[in-house]
């Protein structure tokens, strides 16, 4: 049996924050992954806004912002034309450069185990990981960051309550020009123009020479509209997004294009002695919200800057030192704000209620505006083609 104060099952991006962060402040940790390299999956793509200060408090931001892609810039699109451009601070990074950049930040005094954790058992004092090759791991605590696996779970009578099944579909492929080496854009974010489309928006960003696409949608998984994107999602885009060729160009998708539902989850009878779940194991969020990453970091980072050196310097690993971390206000407050996040940008994409039509067009105006008061300040004068273009359109919500 091996002995360690932190045994982490799973090694995605939660497990290995944890496993570097708990390494680095000297605290003995395991971690337990099967993969000795992350495999590729469409998850997150890119880093931005709020997450990049999550990020930092982790103290291992300047290893992953450098394997990243900053845009430095976004084109923002709504009825077929470019009503904004604005600095951007989004990063793009493949999932697996991502995992894999943060495992090698994990210092030598963390044991990883390529194997599978098939059995656990928790308790008030130690915690007991069981192996697929029948050794043992005592632990003072076990860190659940194993995503969507359920059998462990179910193990210590863990329950998963669904809130909104299929809440959203990611599709993720590349975009390439055609006759010509570059698009005009260094990113562009396309908001849609009808609710009919079920379309939240598409966003095209840079990862290293490649232009990368994930465009977010509602529509459940059996829509015969997935069989024609793959059919001839050049054509599908071009019907959805007007314009879209006016900005782009002529354009091919390349390489595979992978699709993932997301359903909307949070877990109940998670208040156990000896056993805390972050991330995905904990609740799911919706990819188009864009607020997973957000949460993996502010878990991470409050249980493992906070929480566990205050439990660790006293005895016992009961409920009560475990309800710290879920009642942490840091934590409620980022999984509060991520829930309602990912509802309200569905019914601002698909709600056509007469409120949700107001807040579209609030929407528009005001990217708008910002738009034309930076392309004023940057030529000293308002350009008169976007003037032109803007007011003799006349686009529909429907």
């Amino acid at each position: 049996m091996r002995y360690t104060d932190i045994a982490i099952v799973g090694g995605g991006l939660a497990g290995a924050t944890a496993a570097a962060m708990l390494g680095r402040a000297g605290i003995a940790a395991i971690m337990i992954d099967p993969h000795a390299a992350y495999p590729a999956d469409l998850r997150c793509e890119k880093l931005g806004g709020t997450q990049l200060p999550r990020l930092r408090r982790t103290g291992l931001d300047e290893e992953i912002l450098r394997a990243t892609t900053l845009d430095g810039e976004v084109w923002e699109a709504r009825f077929g034309f470019v009503v904004a451009k604005r600095p951007s601070d989004q990063h793009g990074v493949m999932y697996d450069t991502l995992v894999n950049t943060m495992r090698a930040q994990i210092p030598p005094g963390v044991e990883i185990l390529y194997t599978k954790a098939v059995e656990v058992a928790t308790s008030d004092e130690r915690q007991c990981v069981v192996l697929a090759d029948g050794e043992e791991i005592s632990a003072r605590l076990i860190v659940l960051a194993n995503g969507l696996s359920i059998s462990l779970r179910h193990m210590l009578g863990l329950q998963r309550r669904v809130i909104s099944e299929c809440h959203s579909v990611t599709l993720g492929f590349d975009v390439a020009p055609v006759g010509r080496p570059t698009l005009p854009f260094p990113a562009l974010t396309y908001w849609p123009r009808r609710v009919a489309d079920r379309l939240a928006y598409l966003t095209l960003f840079p990862i290293g020479s490649t232009m990368r696409a994930n465009m977010m949608v509602y529509r459940p998984t059996d829509d015969i509209w997935f069989r024609k994107f793959r059919e001839n999602p050049e054509a599908t885009m071009r019907a959805m997004m007007p314009g879209l060729d006016r900005m782009a160009g002529d354009f091919k998708v390349v390489g595979p294009i992978k699709i993932r539902p997301a359903d909307l989850y949070v877990t109940e009878n998670h208040r156990q002695a000896g056993v805390v779940l972050v991330g995905d194991a904990f609740a799911t969020s919706c990819p188009a919200a864009g607020t997973g990453t957000d949460k993996v970091f502010t878990d991470v980072e409050r249980l493992c800057n906070v929480h566990i050196p205050n439990w660790l310097a006293t005895e016992r690993m009961d409920r009560a030192k475990i309800d710290m971390f879920y009642d942490d206000p840091v934590k409620t407050e980022c999984d509060a704000w991520s829930t309602a996040k990912a509802w309200h940008l569905r019914s601002l994409s698909i709600d056509n209620g007469l409120t949700w039509r107001i807040r579209r067009w609030a929407r528009f105006v005001g990217r708008l505006a910002r738009g034309l008061t930076r392309s004023s300040e940057k030529s000293g004068m308002l350009p008169a083609a976007s003037m032109s273009r803007t007011n003799s359109h006349e686009g529909r919500l429907a």
